[in-house]
C-alpha cells in the first residue's frame, strides 16, 4: 500500500514515516507542501492514503484537502494536525477527508490508523469525538498570545494591544512573532486568517 505524507516540517515528516515504515505492507513517499503532494499524486496515479497536515504551505484552510481529494481519484485522504478543533475536522469529513490524525498520537496507534484509511475505513480518535468544544490537544498558546491574537484579529496595532493589555509595545511584538511560528503564519494577517479558520478566537 502507497501512502504520501504531506507535511512543511521535516522532523515531522521523517519521524511519521520511520513509524510507518515499520509495516512492511506500507510504502511510504514524503512531500514539503500542498503543490509538491498534488504533483506527486498526479504523477504515480493515486496513492492508497494521502496524509495532509493542515498547516502546511498551499492549504489555504481546507481548499488544499479538496485539491488533493480530487488529485487522488477518490482514494484516501486524511487530515493531519496539532491544533486543529473539532468543527474544523468535522468540515473536512463533509469534504470527504476519510479521517483525522492528531500529531502526538502514540506511533503504534497512528500506524493502526494509517492501515485502517489504507482499506478505506474512517479513522478519528474516540476522545475527539467526545470533546464537544476543542480537539484533542489543548491550544498551543498561553493566555497571553490568546489576548495578543485576538487584537490582531480585531485589526489592532501593536501600540493599541499593548495599551489595552497595559503592556509593552515590543511584547506584543514579541508576541506576535511567537504567534506566527506556532501558527505557521507568514505575518499578522495570515496569523489571523488562521485563527479564524482553526476558530481560535
Amino acid at each position: 500500500m502507497k501512502v504520501l505524507i504531506a507535511d512543511d516540517h521535516i522532523l515531522v515528516r521523517d519521524t511519521i514515516s520511520l513509524c510507518l515504515q515499520q509495516d512492511e505492507d506500507l510504502e511510504v513517499e514524503t512531500a514539503s507542501d500542498l503543490n509538491e503532494a498534488v504533483a506527486k499524486i498526479r504523477d504515480t496515479g493515486g496513492y492508497d492514503l494521502v496524509i495532509l497536515d493542515y498547516l502546511m504551505p498551499g492549504m489555504n484552510g481546507l481548499s488544499g484537502l479538496s485539491q488533493a481529494i480530487e488529485a487522488n481519484g477518490g482514494k484516501s485522504v486524511a487530515l493531519m494536525s496539532g491544533l486543529a478543533r473539532r468543527p474544523v475536522v468535522e468540515k473536512a469529513l463533509s469534504l470527504g477527508a476519510i479521517g483525522f490524525l492528531p500529531k502526538t498520537m502514540p506511533a503504534k496507534t497512528m500506524l493502526n490508523a494509517v492501515r485502517f484509511m489504507c482499506e478505506g475505513e474512517s479513522y478519528v480518535p474516540l476522545q475527539f469525538l467526545k470533546n464537544e468544544d476543542e480537539g484533542l490537544e489543548a491550544s498551543p498558546l498561553s493566555k497571553r498570545e490568546h489576548q495578543v491574537l485576538q487584537g490582531i484579529c480585531q485589526g489592532l496595532a501593536n501600540k493599541e494591544i499593548a495599551l489595552d493589555l497595559s503592556i509593552q509595545e515590543v511584547t506584543v511584538k514579541a508576541h506576535a512573532k511567537t504567534l506566527c511560528r506556532k501558527l505557521g503564519a507568514r505575518n499578522r494577517t495570515h496569523a489571523a486568517m488562521i485563527a479564524k479558520d482553526m476558530l481560535l478566537v
